[in-house]
């Protein structure tokens, strides 16, 4: 059983392990990791624990009031297309929901079919593109932007 919750400076060498997995050579550094925990007013990052307590995903919102960013996403490969990305992007979602952020966006490689499907299912659409945003790589970034729901509210909220 997957579970998901806050993402601690404890996790921060799984997080870096599945950093290097997935994403090197544009992995981000565990400095820029303290700094985004460390602004819990407008970040919200989660890790998600297989049963055996190993950190096998993790992701982050960063909300301001006119609009919050899906930071990051990612989950090991071991544990891709069985859902585990989702459950961590529709918790970021739910959270910039709770925090009425009127607007979501997000980077994504223009070369990731997978994840901008996933996206795509989630209501978002394609805004822009980003050329060589990715650093060191070079690789371009599909901009992608979802509106808050109709009728999403704060716990018991009406619209």
């Amino acid at each position: 059983m997957t579970r998901l919750r806050p993402m601690r400076l404890a996790d921060l060498p799984a997080v870096m392990a599945l950093e290097e997995e997935l994403f090197a050579p544009d992995t981000w550094t565990a400095a820029m990791y303290r700094d985004e925990l460390a602004q819990t007013d407008t970040r919200h990052y989660l890790v998600a624990d297989d049963d055996d307590g190993a950190v096998v995903g993790y992701a982050g919102l960063i909300a301001y009031d006119d609009e919050a960013h899906v930071a990051t996403i990612g989950v090991t490969g071991a544990r891709q297309g069985r859902g585990l990305g989702a459950l961590l992007l529709d918790a970021l979602l739910a959270e910039a929901d709770r925090r009425r952020s009127p607007v979501v966006l997000l980077e994504v490689r223009a070369d990731n079919d997978v994840a901008q499907g996933l996206y795509r299912r989630r209501g978002f659409t394609e805004i822009g593109r980003r050329p060589k945003y990715y650093q060191p790589s070079g690789t371009d970034a599909v901009v992608m932007r979802r509106e808050r729901p109709a009728g999403a509210t704060r716990d018991g909220e009406k619209p």
